[in-house]
């Protein structure tokens, strides 16, 4: 049985969700075109204090309690007994924190590069921040719905407005894919309220579903997930979308939104259809090896940067779910540390791309070589992130791929081969594009005109750098607060939902 709820604490998980949403809105109604540096700030302000409301969740977190914690709950639609509840466990606590930190990098980000819109810009980011640890916080099936639904629109705005020349073209696939996929979700929701008499999550977990009930909810919430991780064969969307966002854009997809669906098999998937998960286990993995073999080998082929590295996360993010349906300690808490650390090396990727293109407005591999010549302190931020790309150890990157190998090999121990070779592909492409885009001599006339990192740059890509290489030499704090809830889940998941 899983553990009831507990809280003793002041309502941290609405103010980290609601208050960026405020702020967010408040810069959309304020800002003024004509007065971009006074928006630039608030929003800086906003997303600072966003994070910092945040932190009181890592002080206060108890790693050896069962259950749920900094529970609320209030009721919302009352007649449908549909409740505004919240709360996080170990398998969420770390991507509240991480969302808000993202969301202060991007508002740096933009700091130069945004000229028009700045109101429009800064205010959906704030707005989409909310609305994404809205979604790690929910324990309501229609509040989550609610959340997970409502990140397509600030983003559908961000691609749309802010995007490259097939910018509607790419809107309108983002838009439509995902929410396509979250219309059988919606069924099983519904199907599971009418089943049980409630929306809450941890109600469900202790639903006795018979074996064709457990698949087809399995698969309406497959549908969902696997376009937002996204999981092969559905992937094909997040390409065309990464090159056309805009640079902010591509760093919260990447580091957050893909991470909504690897975490919706968690708290969804798992611990309501534990008896479908085994059974369709081996199938996710054969798609996620798949993701990480096959798509590795797409990322070597690519001539465009943000092309190569998108093609990266989807590899990336199949570590994550062939850990997940291995069912075992290593393996699930690794394909979470994998998660936390493609957050801060996907949005470092992406961002420092984005400094070439600021410069050059080109993505193009071909287009670049010699950099390092001009810009030096750029090229050790590259090369350290591309190294972390590929999983070095030292690095965060190194973390959440050795857990799920190590789970792997415990699972089976070809499928941890199969899933090392990653690190050989990995280390392929990023390499490859680093040694073409930063060394050998200048390569053109606009390479040798670049100018190195400024200090809001050089901020920027420090602090993530920091990150990166601080959970690569010492994951503990992730691990640690995983650890009893990861156990929780996996007994859970160990006994069978079928009625008796």
């Amino acid at each position: 049985m899983m553990p009831s709820t507990i809280s003793n604490f002041p309502p941290y998980l609405s103010l980290a969700i609601w208050l960026p949403i405020v702020l967010g809105v408040a810069i959309l109604a304020l800002g003024r075109d004509n007065k971009p540096g006074l928006t630039r700030w608030m929003a800086l302000i906003a997303s600072i204090a966003s994070f910092l409301v945040t932190l009181p969740l890592l002080q206060h977190f108890d790693n050896a309690a069962h259950g749920m914690q900094f529970a609320e709950s209030t009721p919302w639609i009352g007649r449908f007994n549909i409740m505004y509840s919240l709360a996080i466990d170990g398998l969420s606590l770390w991507f509240v924190p991480l969302t808000a930190f993202i969301t202060v990098i991007v508002v740096i980000s933009a700091w130069e590069v945004i000229e028009k819109r700045v109101a429009q810009y800064m205010g959906s980011f704030l707005i989409l921040s909310g609305l994404m640890i809205g979604v790690f916080c929910a324990m309501d099936g229609l509040l989550f719905y609610f959340f997970f639904e409502a990140t397509l629109i600030p983003m559908f705005i961000i691609i749309g407005v802010f995007g490259g020349e097939n910018r509607v073209y790419a809107s309108f696939k983002f838009f439509l894919y995902t929410f396509m996929g979250s219309l059988l979700t919606l069924v099983a929701i519904v199907y599971l309220y009418n089943v049980s008499g409630t929306f809450d999550i941890l109600a469900w977990h202790k639903l006795p579903l018979s074996m064709k009930e457990q698949i087809f909810i399995f698969l309406a919430f497959l549908m969902a997930f696997a376009v937002k991780v996204p999981m092969f064969p559905v992937h094909t969307w997040l390409p065309d979308v990464h090159v056309e966002a805009p640079t902010g854009g591509s760093a919260v997809l990447a580091a957050i939104m893909l991470k909504l669906g690897a975490y919706g098999f968690l708290r969804f998937s798992l611990p309501i259809t534990p008896d479908a998960s085994h059974y369709m286990g081996g199938f996710i993995i054969t798609l996620s090896l798949i993701a990480v073999i096959y798509i590795g080998l797409v990322a070597l082929v690519q001539k465009d940067m943000k092309k190569l590295v998108a093609y990266s996360s989807i590899a990336h993010m199949g570590f994550v779910t062939l850990g997940f349906f291995m069912f075992n300690q290593m393996s699930v808490s690794g394909g979470i540390v994998q998660m936390i650390s493609h957050g801060f090396i996907s949005g470092a990727m992406f961002l420092c791309i984005g400094v070439l293109y600021d410069r050059m407005h080109s993505r193009q591999i071909a287009d670049y070589g010699g950099v390092v010549n001009r810009m030096p302190r750029f090229a050790a931020f590259i090369v350290l992130f591309s190294m972390a790309n590929c999983g070095l150890p030292a690095t965060s990157g190194f973390v959440g791929e050795f857990m799920v190998i190590l789970g792997a090999v415990e699972f089976n121990f070809w499928i941890g081969m199969l899933a090392a070779t990653a690190l050989i592909f990995g280390a392929a492409y990023s390499l490859w594009m680093v040694k073409r885009v930063v060394f050998g001599k200048v390569a053109n006339k606009h390479v040798a005109e670049l100018t190195d990192l400024n200090t809001r740059e050089f901020v920027m890509l420090g602090i993530l750098a920091i990150a990166v290489i601080a959970m690569g030499l010492y994951p503990a704090p992730f691990t640690d607060t995983m650890q009893t809830s990861v156990a929780d889940l996996l007994e859970h998941v160990a006994v069978s939902k079928l009625p008796h």
